[in-house]
């Protein structure tokens, strides 16, 4: 059975979260102690008001997750909050798991009277399928997009 939990409720899952994070958007480099930072800082971010971690669970295992972060674009730091980090697990990909978790995000985020989301990525034609606007292209590649709710 599938379900969406906020991962502040599902501390148990943070471990797994920040090893998936780091292995998909991180250095290889020192890996295990990246790791155990990402994991303090997952905690740290809990404090946030603007942070949230939704993940999707497959009768409690992990298939994926998706965050609101206040800033995740160095070049944009006027833009904010962020829909960021959108992973789903590999074997668990082609099963529009990633639809469940953008509905997630978004309902999460009007609920906190959040009013326009932005995010940014290299994938070519993905989230324009989920109603997302281009906003502009970064030096980098990175284009940025923006969800109106």
């Amino acid at each position: 059975m599938l379900k969406i939990q906020n991962l502040k409720d599902r501390q148990e899952y943070i471990e797994e979260v920040a090893r998936l994070t780091q292995s998909e958007w991180g250095e290889k480099v020192n890996f295990e102690e990246k790791v155990k930072n990402k994991i303090q800082k997952i905690k740290n971010n809990f404090n946030n008001p603007f942070y949230c971690k939704l993940i999707l669970l497959n009768n409690n295992e992990l298939v994926g997750f998706v965050s609101i972060f206040e800033q995740d674009c160095k070049e944009r730091e006027n833009l904010s909050p962020w829909y960021a980090t959108m992973y789903v697990k590999e074997e668990y990909r082609g099963n529009h798991y990633s639809k469940i978790l953008n509905d997630a995000i978004l309902k999460e985020a009007k609920k906190r009277k959040i009013k326009r989301i932005y995010l940014k990525t290299t994938l070519e034609n993905y989230y324009e399928k989920m109603n997302a606007k281009f906003l502009e292209k970064l030096d980098n590649g990175e284009k940025i997009y923006y969800f109106d709710l």
